[in-house]
């Protein structure tokens, strides 16, 4: 099944020395898909067809923007353009027609017409939840089934806020009873000690700016700002 092939990257993101394991896959599969879509997928034809329906945010142009191949994006920019502009025309002559009068009359167009279906979509955010949702759902099994990862786990710098949560929301799919009030004590207990370590962290940063502790040293606080950022809002933001 799907979830034994994920527990490799699952266990490979926790022996890394981080704020948040799960931010790390996240950043790894979001690169690996922002070079899959600069590199031959551009010019496969289904793939043309998902970005023509769904484009990308912005987040995601800047970081294609970045890769090197501004000619790729500019080809999938120009379909996707011309595919909004088709779609635009449409929604705009349904806002615009008349309303018909009598029995089945339709209520007058407003304003405020609803364009998120054009303004709010990304192939790469859709693909790039697919896969995370996928690494919770592995994260939470591997606890269940393996006690090694439990241990692991333990040892571990605990999550981001945006991860922690969507853990725990994802957890009584597989658990329930006293494993899930195990589950969560656990997770919730990392996530408090990590948290205060963090604080502490920064608080020294911050009272390294008075004078009076410029020649002490930074200690573990000099990164601690970011890392705070990371824990408050994840990588991928």
């Amino acid at each position: 099944m799907r979830h034994h092939i994920d527990t490799i990257p699952v266990w490979d993101a926790y022996r890394t020395d981080c704020e948040c394991p799960m931010c790390h896959l996240e950043a790894e599969n979001e690169k690996n898909y922002v070079d899959a879509f600069m590199g031959g997928s551009v010019m496969e034809p289904d793939v043309r067809v998902e970005v023509n329906k769904y484009g990308f945010c912005g987040r995601h142009f800047k970081l294609m923007l970045n890769n090197n191949n501004r000619l790729g994006v500019a080809l999938m920019a120009h379909t996707y353009l011309k595919e909004t502009m088709a779609r635009l025309g449409k929604t705009s002559m349904a806002v615009n027609e008349p309303a018909k009068v009598g029995f089945f009359s339709r209520k007058a167009p407003t304003s405020g017409t609803d364009f998120s279906h054009i303004t709010d979509t990304c192939i790469l955010c859709d693909r790039l939840k697919s896969t995370m949702d996928r690494y919770v759902y592995t994260l939470v099994y591997m606890w269940k089934h393996k006690s090694a990862f439990r241990q692991q786990l333990q040892k571990s710098k605990g999550l981001c806020l945006k991860h922690f949560a969507e853990i725990l929301n994802a957890a009584p799919e597989q658990l329930n009873g006293i494993e899930l009030k195990e589950f969560t004590k656990q997770l919730n207990e990392l996530e408090m000690e990590n948290l205060a370590r963090l604080e502490k962290e920064i608080e020294w940063f911050t009272l390294k700016f008075d004078h009076k502790n410029a020649d002490k040293p930074w200690g573990t606080s000099k990164d601690s700002l970011d890392r705070t950022i990371l824990k408050l809002r994840g990588k991928c933001v």
